[in-house]
């Protein structure tokens, strides 16, 4: 059965993504486009979107080129968005990066996606230069001459023909179902389509002031913070991080409208007591996204601060939605992640038989739709695991649809663990662990965890005669990685239970987990 919006189907225009986002900019007057936390920076729109052209034509004068690729690398700041549509306004392409990532990781990015140019902050450019080893044509620096002088440039960018439907935008990193971090090709289409796609569902305005907490390297910040904002007038308040002083600092000052947030923060936000000493008044709406959010937190952040909660689903690979509750009275319904967009169908397909389940039954989501990525870079092997000859791309998550419409997600096929709404893909953390020389094997699968929502916890069976505490190969591992994918527990065991062909058999592992819930019995040596 094919499940289908119970929208119209929408009309994508063919325009690239900064003619779409800031086509309207220099008609919005002084509205601030853009502020800091602080009160330091303020952007107007008509200012936007002359710095982006700015930006662009002292680009192009460093000899960036369309099909170019240029790597973001920084915490929210009102740059980002700068250099982000500027490279997109020269047909370049963004890879955008985690700035807690290892020189190792960095290196790694940098090297796949084949990035010449590098935005970054003064305090990252020692590693990310270290990471670039030479491939980086030009670094600049947010915050210092090397990015004002761009801005400065007189004289407008090339025009630059743009196919929007196969010209690739955004490139952020996906580990997709399993496997390694991919680089996700997002095109100007599947971007600009989910933005009108969220029309009937999310009701951003250019009557909102939206907190930008969450980071634009992750697609949520990127797509349904900041371009979504944009693209509607709202002014965006960028905070570097989530801090809770200075989050709730900026709800109060800036009389904050709308709230996109995860699931730990959610629960932060519940439990701080500081939370009672600011007016948060002014808050409308909390979008939750990036994992599932327990009905129990839904309903009570809605109790207590009179607000609308609401959830989407999607994942990188859907430049990031397909479903979302709708804003009308009742329809946010919890522990539900809302209707389809319009344009986009779905299925729930038996993983093992590969048919479509009874209504109601629960099966893999499979998503059909313009914002359905064009693929992973340089991975056809991969592409076609997730991505069916006739345009189904398979999430890897298991789901039910109810009488109403509304998806559930129930379960997880793939194997990524969620970490505060980040990526843990376990054969990265498992090949890691593998190095270790008292190590034989491992597997690396998810614990539940109030806070975190799920911590990736090791097991791992030692080399015959090797001594090793969890404790050590906690820390050890802690040096080598970012700080999201670290190990928070070590199970020692005889095996890893594994398939005939070799295959770790996690869901052995995790059934495991889920046994032990209720009390961790003895067996976790340490947990971190």
């Amino acid at each position: 059965m094919i499940y289908r919006s119970p929208y119209p189907d929408i009309e994508v225009p063919d325009l690239s993504l900064p003619e779409f986002v800031l086509g309207r900019a220099r008609e919005r007057g002084d509205r601030a486009a853009l502020v800091d936390a602080e009160g330091m920076t303020r952007i107007s729109y008509p200012r936007l979107a002359e710095l982006v052209e700015r930006t662009a034509a002292g680009l192009h004068r460093l000899g960036f080129r369309k099909g170019d690729v240029a790597a973001v690398c920084s915490p929210n700041r009102p740059e980002f968005a700068i250099a982000f549509f500027a490279v997109a306004r020269l047909g370049g392409v963004t890879t955008t990066m985690n700035p807690s990532l290892t020189e190792a990781e960095m290196r790694e990015q940098l090297r796949d996606s084949g990035a010449t140019v590098a935005f970054t902050v003064p305090e990252l450019a020692s590693r990310l230069g270290a990471a670039a080893g030479g491939a980086l044509r030009h670094l600049v620096l947010f915050g210092d001459d090397s990015f004002e002088s761009l801005t400065r440039t007189e004289g407008a960018p090339p025009a630059v023909s743009i196919d929007p439907g196969n010209d690739v935008v955004a490139l952020p990193y996906s580990s997709g179902t399993t496997g390694l971090p991919k680089g996700v090709m997002l095109t100007h289409r599947n971007l600009v389509a989910n933005l009108l796609q969220m029309g009937p569902v999310e009701r951003t305005s250019d009557r909102d002031t939206t907190l930008a907490a969450l980071p634009f390297y992750h697609i949520y910040g990127l797509s349904v913070i900041l371009c979504l904002g944009l693209y509607r007038g709202a002014t965006l308040v960028v905070l570097p991080r989530f801090e809770m002083d200075l989050a709730l600092r900026a709800i109060e000052r800036w009389r904050i409208t709308r709230l996109p947030l995860v699931p730990p923060l959610i629960l932060r936000l519940l439990r701080d007591p500081r939370v009672a000493e600011h007016d948060l008044s002014s808050v409308r709406v909390v979008v939750s996204g990036a994992a599932p959010l327990a009905p129990e937190l839904a309903a009570e952040l809605a109790g207590r601060f009179g607000v609308l909660v609401k959830q989407g689903y999607g994942m990188t690979e859907l430049s990031p939605g397909s479903h979302m509750h709708p804003e009308e009275p009742g329809m946010a319904k919890p522990g539900t992640v809302g209707v389809l967009h319009p344009s986009t169908e779905c299925r729930l397909v038996d993983p093992v038989t590969g048919r479509d389940v009874a209504p109601g039954e629960p099966g893999e989501i499979w998503v059909r739709g313009p914002q359905v990525m064009k693929g992973y870079l340089n991975r056809p092997e991969a592409t076609a695991e997730v991505l069916t000859p006739d345009g189904w791309l398979r999430t890897g998550d298991i789901g039910a649809v109810g009488e109403d419409g509304q998806l559930s997600v129930v379960d997880r096929l793939k194997e990524l663990i969620k970490y505060m709404g980040f990526q843990v893909p376990p054969a990265e953390v498992e090949a890691l662990l593998l190095t270790h020389p008292a190590v034989a094997d491992a597997a690396v699968v998810p614990r539940p965890d109030a806070e975190a929502g799920e911590i990736p916890v090791a097991y791992v069976v030692r080399r015959p005669g090797a001594e090793l505490s969890a404790e050590e190969l906690i820390r050890w591992v802690a040096e080598r990685i970012v700080a999201y994918k670290r190990v928070r527990a070590v199970e020692f065991v005889d095996e890893i239970p594994k398939s005939p062909s070799g295959k770790i058999l996690r869901r052995l592992l995790v059934e495991r987990e889920r046994a032990a819930a209720p009390g961790r019995g003895p067996g976790t040596e340490a947990a971190g």
